[in-house]
């Protein structure tokens, strides 16, 4: 499914199993996770809040994010790419893609970051149809 942020996933697996997937899915398209951040410990030590399951996965593509930072320099404002992994109250974990190609709409006029925003749109398509097979 997509919505306009993004591509979402519902899959009917274990939270620590969703992330081993999406990660593994990452890197048959070129992705590494360059950060990991625990969202519900984050609240938890920070603000002393409780909050359910949910990771925001920094993924990085080398060569597509060095031919978006040669283009626009400023491009790195919107880098990493980001997925969430989440648990939903139903018990299934939601993965949560980014599509680059809305990202990018804040850039203007810059052929070659439209032309990255499509390839990295396209390969995290697959990975989400990897995640649904």
């Amino acid at each position: 499914m997509m919505e306009n942020l993004g591509f979402i996933v519902d899959l009917d697996t274990t939270y620590d199993e969703a992330v081993t997937k999406v990660t593994a899915a990452l890197k048959t398209e070129g992705f590494g996770v360059l950060t990991e951040i625990d969202v519900k410990s984050t609240l938890k030590k920070k603000i002393d809040v409780d909050f359910h399951p949910y990771t925001i996965l920094g993924a990085c593509n080398p060569p597509l994010a060095h031919k978006a930072l040669t283009a626009a320099p400023e491009v790195g404002l919107l880098l990493p790419c980001n997925v969430t992994v989440q648990t939903l109250e139903n018990g299934r974990v939601r993965v949560s893609f980014i599509n680059a190609q809305t990202m990018m709409q804040v850039i203007k006029d810059n052929p070659v970051l439209t032309e990255v925003a499509n390839e990295v749109t396209e390969r995290m398509s697959r990975v989400a149809q990897v995640l649904e097979a």
